[in-house]
């Protein structure tokens, strides 16, 4: 049976326990629909060789060899992966368009008694929906921006923000960066089309009648790219600023980025990359105090001089005064918690409301 994906948010509304993709294990690596596992069919290696037969001899004979392989991986998926699987079992099967890939796994599926159902157009018409949502038409979110220097724990306010009921999608989370130099996480970035689809479901879980809470991003998280409906939707949103001293500030951000501090090459390496912006002198004086462990003074520094000026011009630049201002005496955890609640007080309050 062929089921129509119609939008985003009917995936999670799907009558089925599973959904496998079948395309092959760099296609899956590029992007999926989240939450599917993949069970190939074809090899990167095999895809490879019945694409050059079919092309450079024959049609006939590039189907042969790849029914063949598609048959030897199936029986594999089923001895190993699907031999637990109950007859009750629902799953969902999808490759690049619906067809040959996923058809010939569906067929063998059936013919073992499971109730299959095809996905429509496969990952293209899914990809089809990304792109009509994230590309072709405005956001039909109405974003507010959380901004405000480094070190004021946007990220965390966010979460706390979330605990307390407001709707929040967490752009570095999903792009799994911290959005600055120094910001890389274990597991590297997603690539863009993988980021668009965690980003696009992420939004299509939401209640269109009610704000989504951000943070305020440039339109770059490392290397993923926001894509420009919501970087047109950011842009004309209102921002609540958060401030907080700089010696409070260096404390959170040397806990933040504890794994960076930890690591004194990759530290090291950071820092060189900012002597085209800053010059040797000064980036010498702060690998200085890296060496010695003195982090929350270079966690000040890199503030004063490098960050906090640049995110002053981008202010000046944008020209758009934030809305409201939120103070944050302490960024310990009680003092978070407090801030978080003075946000959400505030966002009961004109404008936002």
């Amino acid at each position: 049976m062929k089921t129509q994906l119609t939008s985003l948010g009917a995936l999670a509304g799907l009558d089925v326990d599973q959904i496998i993709d079948v395309r092959s294990p760099a296609e899956f690596a590029e992007d999926h629909i989240p939450g599917a596992i993949n069970l190939p069919v074809l090899s990167d290696a095999e895809r490879a060789e019945v694409g050059t037969i079919y092309v450079q001899q024959d049609r006939f004979l590039a189907r042969k060899v790849g029914a063949a392989y598609v048959s030897r991986n199936a029986a594999h998926y089923l001895q190993n992966q699907l031999a637990e699987k109950t007859g009750a079992w629902r799953p969902m099967i999808y490759c690049w368009r619906g067809g040959q890939r996923s058809g010939s796994f569906a067929s063998i599926l059936d013919q073992v008694g499971w109730r299959v159902q095809l996905l429509d157009g496969g990952y293209k018409a899914y990809r089809a929906l990304i792109v009509e949502m994230l590309y072709r038409r405005p956001l039909k979110f109405r974003p507010i921006l959380i901004d405000g220097n480094t070190g004021t724990a946007k990220t965390t306010l966010l979460a706390r923000l979330a605990e307390l009921g407001h709707q929040v999608v967490d752009l570095e989370g999903l792009a799994n960066h911290r959005g600055s130099l120094f910001g890389g996480r274990p597991g590297g970035q997603p690539s863009q089309k993988a980021f668009e689809s965690v980003l696009a479901m992420a939004f299509s879980v939401l209640d269109p009648a009610r704000p989504v809470l951000l943070e305020a991003e440039s339109n770059k998280i490392g290397e993923c790219l926001l894509p420009p409906s919501v970087w047109a939707a950011m842009r004309a949103a209102p921002r609540i600023e958060v401030t907080a001293s700089l010696p409070e500030r260096a404390r959170y951000l040397v806990r933040e980025y504890s794994d960076v501090m930890e690591d004194r090459e990759r530290l090291s390496l950071h820092l060189s990359q900012l002597i085209s912006f800053q010059g040797h002198e000064k980036v010498a004086a702060w690998q200085s105090l890296a060496e010695a462990g003195d982090f929350e003074t270079l966690a000040g520094e890199l503030m004063q001089h490098h960050y906090d000026p640049r995110y002053g011009r981008s202010s000046a630049r944008d020209g758009a005064e934030p809305v409201a201002q939120v103070a944050a005496a302490d960024l310990g955890e009680a003092g978070l918690a407090q801030t978080a609640q003075a946000i959400s007080d505030r966002l009961g309050t004109a404008p936002f409301s």
